[in-house]
């Protein structure tokens, strides 16, 4: 049974690591293990997304009242237009990413992947596109590599974050709209997983230990957004691209020597 201090730490793992580009599907993976709360993902995750998404929409909170207010907006289009790569993979592979994000077999692999991108990032000279610049092209692309974080360990912030610095968006710029973008990614996984608890795919945690879950998870992905926006200004991405190729290698060596 989950216990009110496992999720409190899993729902600062997911908070934080939701936002900072070191992928919040592998670090639960692990925690979870770490825990030995291996079968208690479904409802969990579910949860502790939800927690992110609040998270999210709060901080965003006078970019959305406008979209309600014009829901024919510029940013409306640019952000469906981002989301469609990512719907359209998850639709088509949903079966296939499902099993590997239960078997975590290549997460350490993903870890490592994520870590080259970020490295990578660092050598795109600073852009100069704002919100005001960003094209439906950018969008598209962003939202391309965007879809390439269905792979467990493939960090969704990271991997949307160096794609708008090759599309010319400034620093600070490409995490704003990288964390924007993600709003319609999270509800939409908070969706499909309400729908398959719906079918009956829950597991039983303790209705306590899920509000602790999901406030612990807000409140560290708001820190987190606001955290990564202002040092992604001054900043480079090369100690979470050590962090990543670290926890990888030490994934890889567990998974090698039959540990993990």
């Amino acid at each position: 049974m989950l216990t009110k201090l496992e999720a409190l730490i899993l729902g600062m793992i997911q908070g934080l690591t939701e936002f900072l580009p070191i992928s919040s599907t592998g670090h639960l993976y692990l925690g979870r293990n770490l825990f030995g709360l291996q079968e208690a993902g479904l409802l969990l995750d579910t949860m502790l997304h939800i927690g992110t998404l609040a998270a999210v929409l709060i901080f965003y909170k006078n970019e959305f009242v406008q979209m309600i207010k014009n829901p024919f907006s510029r940013l409306t289009y640019l952000l469906i237009i981002g989301t469609i790569p990512a719907v359209v993979i998850g639709l088509l592979f949903e079966d296939y990413f499902e099993e590997i994000s239960k078997t975590g077999v290549t997460i350490g692999w993903e870890f490592l992947i994520t870590g080259i991108f970020l490295w990578i990032a660092d050598s795109v000279k600073n852009g100069h596109k704002k919100m005001d610049n960003i094209n439906y092209l950018d969008a598209f692309i962003i939202g391309l590599f965007q879809a390439a974080a269905i792979f467990p360990a493939i960090s969704r912030s990271g991997i949307t974050i160096v794609a708008a610095l090759w599309r010319k968006l400034d620093r600070e710029t490409a995490a704003y709209f990288s964390f924007l973008l993600s709003t319609p990614a999270i509800a939409g996984a908070c969706l499909l997983q309400t729908k398959d608890l719906l079918s009956g795919g829950g597991e039983e945690i303790s209705l306590s230990a899920l509000i602790v879950g999901i406030v612990s998870s807000a409140f560290f992905g708001y820190v987190a957004v606001r955290w990564m926006i202002g040092f992604l200004k001054k900043h480079s991405l090369k100690p979470f691209a050590i962090y990543v190729w670290i926890l990888g290698l030490v994934v890889l060596y567990f998974q090698f020597t039959g540990r993990f």
